[in-house]
């Protein structure tokens, strides 16, 4: 099979959707590999790396989608795109379809197959794909979010851990999922009282029997989500449900009851975001103020730590993509039944169902 490798061109996005160990690989199986000229650059991968390990190396972002059978990337086809992708390529990326109807429908016009990376899943119900990026953003969020919670950038003004003396600040984790382990894991370690929230029981017992004292855990409800903001000083919202629109757990008539400078980080924002008054934003502009409440939404956040992001993902894509390059995707799909819950739009139909009720779209069983 022919893999194609694009340089990634949404704003800041310095992934690249495969390492050269991975192209490795693939070229070893016999499958050509191209890469285009300087893709891995920004996660510190050289051509050099990609030509030792057998690749191509292609000078445009045409000649890659032009003579590739599936492409392998990290974030969705932006605009740009849409009329490079041809009828029956695969695409293989994170996707995110209910958060963008325009991506939906250039998609479904586009007759490809699109396997989403964030609709894998496996027997257990975990989506090993999203995993990684997923414990990235976790972590990230709360490095953001001390940050923005200094004065200069109109934040409270606190320090998350305090000090000796001074009491440290107070965060709220919405979800109890791997970005609300994560995020716990890194603001407790640096001293702040934690409280997480979720409606999965089971969920909220690991967090009680694997975090410290300062992480306490709390069942999710719209009158306990109140109480919490009024005192809040960084609301991580890390809420998921599988290939469909994030629910609004926090409304912009509740930020009148937060108080000035509390920073709210929507790692859900690549699914619509969980907080009302959520809107994407970009490494290069990442925050926006609403009722004196700094808002961070930045759309794909492991992109500022790129050399981390590629290896991780690459780590769990990769056998994957040697599944569906070795036996092509049809076949790899009906032996793999983890892979063809990947399976969001194939030749002009939407197979997935969250994806057609989000937009009111037909849905046809694949």
């Amino acid at each position: 099979m022919k893999i194609g490798v694009p340089i990634e061109i949404k704003n800041n996005e310095n992934r690249v959707g495969m390492t050269p160990s991975g192209v490795f690989e693939l070229t070893k199986r016999n499958h050509a590999v191209y890469i285009q000229k300087n893709a891995g650059y920004n996660s510190g991968f050289l051509d050099e790396d990609y030509i030792d390990a057998g690749a191509t190396i292609l000078n445009t972002i045409e000649e890659v989608y032009s003579i590739a059978d599936m492409i392998v990337k990290v974030k969705e086809p932006i605009e740009k795109e849409y009329s490079l992708i041809k009828e029956d390529q695969v695409v293989f990326t994170y996707f995110h379809f209910a958060s963008s109807e325009v991506l939906t429908n250039a998609m479904v016009d586009s007759k490809a197959i699109c396997i989403a990376y964030e609709t894998v899943e496996d027997n257990d119900g975990a989506l090993p794909l999203l995993i990684p990026m997923s414990e990235v953003a976790g972590r990230m969020s709360i490095q953001q979010g001390a940050k923005y919670l200094e004065k200069p950038i109109m934040g409270r003004g606190i320090l998350l851990g305090g000090i000796p003396g001074v009491p440290p600040a107070k965060v709220l984790i919405l979800g109890a999922g791997i970005v609300g382990i994560q995020a716990a894991r890194m603001a407790s370690g640096l001293g702040a009282n934690v409280f997480i929230l979720d409606i999965n029981m089971k969920a909220l017992r690991h967090v009680s029997e694997v975090m410290p004292n300062n992480v306490i855990s709390e069942f999710s409800s719209e009158y306990n989500i109140r109480r919490h903001i009024k005192d809040a000083d960084l609301i991580i919202g890390g809420v998921l449900i599988k290939g469909a629109k994030a629910p609004k757990l926090i409304t912009k008539e509740m930020l009148k009851d937060m108080q000035p400078g509390t920073v709210m980080v929507d790692v859900a924002v690549d699914q619509g975001g969980c907080f009302e008054t959520t809107k994407p934003t970009t490494h290069q502009d990442p925050t926006y103020i609403i009722d004196d409440v700094v808002h961070y939404s930045v759309a794909n956040m492991p992109g500022a730590v790129p050399y981390t992001s590629t290896m991780g993902l690459t780590n769990v894509t990769l056998p994957y993509v040697i599944k569906l390059a070795d036996m092509g995707w049809e076949n790899a799909c009906k032996k793999h039944t983890d892979l063809a819950k990947g399976l969001n739009v194939v030749k002009g139909k939407i197979v997935y169902k969250e994806i057609a009720e989000a937009f009111d779209l037909k849905f046809e069983e694949l």
